[in-house]
């Protein structure tokens, strides 16, 4: 059997794609969408943009393990890795309709006019962090090739993932402040949906795309919390689950690890220690304390998920 070997690189957050790519993605994946059952619905406490930038920035290291997971996991669904980035893209789309429901095509002047020395300054910081090794300079070069209002919409939503996945590492180092970075990632979607709406028209109406948007965003972070116990489970002698596949909420209120985000994921303030995984594919246990506080979307209860659930001992593989 062939040892994985390590990861040399750590995965940076990537841009998400064009519309007309992420509406393909959309419809494909609209059955699985209008079929997900109520209860696997995910109360919305994470910002759609930078989840979908991160998924695909770590894409490649996932599907560079697919062989190893079919070989050592015969159990596990690949279904939910080969079908990752079409979720994520999604996701991502629905988010989009679900801002042009809002009449956005309004304010597509004034967002242009604040997107543009925004975008220069972030991607002239993100620059010089590169240069001296505490950015990806492939990632950066890749935004810094962007042309038009989608790349500046897309390329304000990577630079704010990206330094928002590496902040811990360069505060300090960078004139770059965080409120910046957050309204990179506000005002790029905004703008995309904006465009959207100027060239088609408005999309559903906003209940209707509320909820779809929700379920997208519940059936990206199911498959990618999947995928990601097969990975804790793959890589726990190496001890680099985290770099291959890290933690959707990393970031959020100093929260640790965990190897399951919809087993695991916190209210705000929230902490919880690191656990072993379980087998992949298992059900998710509830949460010994209980959920989250239930929201109501659509006529349609959706919970947030579980608490952390209780440490436990390495897998034998």
């Amino acid at each position: 059997m062939t040892k994985p070997s390590p990861l040399k690189k750590k995965p940076a957050p990537k841009k998400p794609a064009a519309p007309p790519q992420a509406a393909a993605a959309f419809d494909e994946t609209l059955p699985e969408i209008e079929a997900l059952s109520p209860d696997r619905l995910i109360a919305i406490n994470l910002d759609i943009p930078r989840v979908v930038s991160q998924v695909l920035g770590v894409l490649p290291g996932l599907l560079a393990l697919r062989s190893a997971i079919a070989e050592r996991l015969p159990t596990h669904e690949l279904a939910s890795l080969d079908r990752l980035e079409t979720y994520a893209l999604a996701a991502w789309y629905a988010h989009l309709a679900w801002l042009s429901s809002g009449g956005a095509e309004n304010a597509l002047k004034p967002l242009l006019a604040e997107a543009a020395p925004l975008r220069e300054n972030l991607l002239s910081d993100a620059e010089a962090l590169a240069r001296r090794g505490l950015l990806d300079a492939e990632t950066v070069a890749e935004i810094r090739a962007g042309q038009g209002y989608i790349d500046t919409a897309n390329d304000l939503v990577a630079l704010s993932a990206l330094f928002t996945a590496s902040w811990s590492e360069v505060t300090g180092k960078t004139a770059a402040t965080e409120e910046e970075v957050r309204r990179a990632g506000e005002i790029g979607p905004q703008i995309l949906a904006a465009l959207g709406v100027r060239e088609h028209g408005k999309g559903p109406g906003p209940t209707e795309a509320a909820d779809r948007r929700a379920r997208a965003f519940s059936l990206l972070v199911h498959a990618y919390d999947q995928t990601r116990r097969a990975v804790t489970y793959l890589r726990w002698d190496e001890g680099d689950a985290d770099s291959i596949a890290p933690s959707l909420y990393k970031g959020r209120t100093g929260r640790a690890a965990s190897s399951s985000d919809t087993a695991a994921a916190p209210a705000d303030g929230a902490q919880a220690e690191p656990t072993a995984p379980a087998s992949p594919g298992a059900a998710i246990p509830a949460a010994p304390n209980g959920a989250a506080a239930p929201i109501v979307l659509n006529g349609t209860t959706a919970h947030a998920a579980p608490g952390p659930a209780p440490s436990g001992t390495a897998p034998t593989g």
